[in-house]
């Protein structure tokens, strides 16, 4: 084959073509995307903390209730 030493394989250009369309693809999506306020993303950190807290120390309470019922079965 003449000149075919210099040519890409089929199979790279189309990946090749793939990748970059792909990312074309990533970008215009990124440009649609609507990031929250900075004092949206406090809020609901925070409100998910106090969450977090309250059900950790429901969990503990039930915890000691139930050691202190299981030692009264004892």
């Amino acid at each position: 084959m003449i000149g075919a030493e210099n040519s890409t394989p089929s199979w790279l250009s189309n990946m090749t073509n793939s990748i970059k369309t792909y990312f074309r693809g990533v970008r215009t999506e990124w440009g649609k995307i609507s990031w929250p306020e900075k004092r949206q993303v406090v809020a609901e950190t925070l409100f998910v903390i106090v969450i977090v807290f309250v059900f950790t120390v429901a969990i503990y309470l039930m915890d000691i209730i139930f050691k202190g019922l299981l030692g009264l079965i004892k």
